[in-house]
């Protein structure tokens, strides 16, 4: 099997995985939770499953009591309602009102964020993955930095990053097509997956890496086949860690309930895209940069 022959294909494969994403998000965005824009957000539950002129009624109600909307999704028997930040006042009566429409209609939850504090979480939230990413280049080339030519401690850190923002982009794109589609927030449990993936990204790829310096120094054959060769001869061992992983993840998600399920999703697809970047992405990108470098050095 020579992965190395056949890496334009596999860059083609991730560019169709992100594309989709990236136009999403260049469109759309993505769906804040009111944990980033500030707001309230309030959860009820039905006895029976609500229909579609129930929930523009609910959204009637609050435009009576003249509360700004910024959303109203349902789940099942449960209605995610997310409006400008309210006071208590606002709140009993909105319930109220609710109330005395439909009855059997239950309080489950109630929050406020105010606009300071989201925008401080969302700054906080960005330097978290900033600062992961900036960790990672220094620790890739810390550790590699005695790695034999042709290979250098800054290919494998910039490999290594790139792979990473693969699956970055992989996991964004597809929250922002879910967030416009299905009305999926991104909050601070998405952060937390985003900042796991990140982890098991590198991981898998320092693996696979790893295997390359030790190889370097043991074989004389050309580069493109001891990268190939320290792919396959780790392969087993990403596929099989990573399939653990995902079988857990997709017992979290049968069972685990409504409020993780999309941070399941979330490492589910991040999973997924971190096993292929670190096989098909990041490896083939040091090939790609040693093909370059050699073309250039003829010139």
């Amino acid at each position: 099997m020579n992965i190395i022959d056949k890496k334009n294909i596999y860059f083609l494969i991730s560019l169709i995985l992100i594309i989709p994403g990236l136009i999403s998000l260049m469109l759309f965005g993505v769906n804040l939770s009111i944990e980033f824009t500030g707001g309230s957000r309030i959860t009820v539950s039905f006895p029976i499953t609500p229909a579609d002129s129930d929930i523009a009624d609910i959204k009637r109600i609050l435009k009576d009591e003249q509360v700004k909307v910024a959303g109203v999704e349902k789940a099942g028997k449960l209605v995610f309602v997310r409006t400008a930040p309210l006071d208590q006042k606002e709140y009993n009566q909105f319930i109220q009102d609710l109330s005395g429409r439909y009855k059997g209609v239950k309080e489950e939850s109630f929050e406020t964020v105010g606009p300071t504090i989201g925008k401080e979480i969302t700054q906080n939230a960005i330097k978290a993955i900033l600062l992961a990413a900036v960790l990672v280049v220094i620790y890739i080339s810390t550790v590699f930095r005695r790695v034999p030519k042709p290979a250098s401690s800054i290919r494998f850190g910039v490999a290594t990053i790139l792979a990473m923002g693969h699956d970055v982009l992989v996991v964004l794109g597809a929250f922002s097509i879910f967030g416009h589609f299905f009305g999926v927030e991104v909050d601070s449990l998405f952060i937390t997956a985003m900042l796991t993936i990140i982890g098991f990204s590198v991981h898998d790829t320092i693996v696979v890496f790893d295997r390359i310096r030790e190889n370097l120094s043991k074989s004389s054959d050309p580069f493109e086949k001891v990268v190939n060769d320290s792919i396959l001869q780790t392969l087993n061992r990403s596929l099989n860690t990573s399939l653990t992983v995902i079988l857990v993840l997709f017992a979290m998600l049968l069972f685990g309930g409504e409020s993780i399920r999309w941070f399941v999703v979330a490492l589910l697809i991040g999973v997924a895209s971190g096993t292929y970047s670190s096989i098909f992405n990041a490896a083939p990108i040091l090939v790609l940069w040693h093909e370059w470098s050699q073309r250039r050095s003829r010139k």
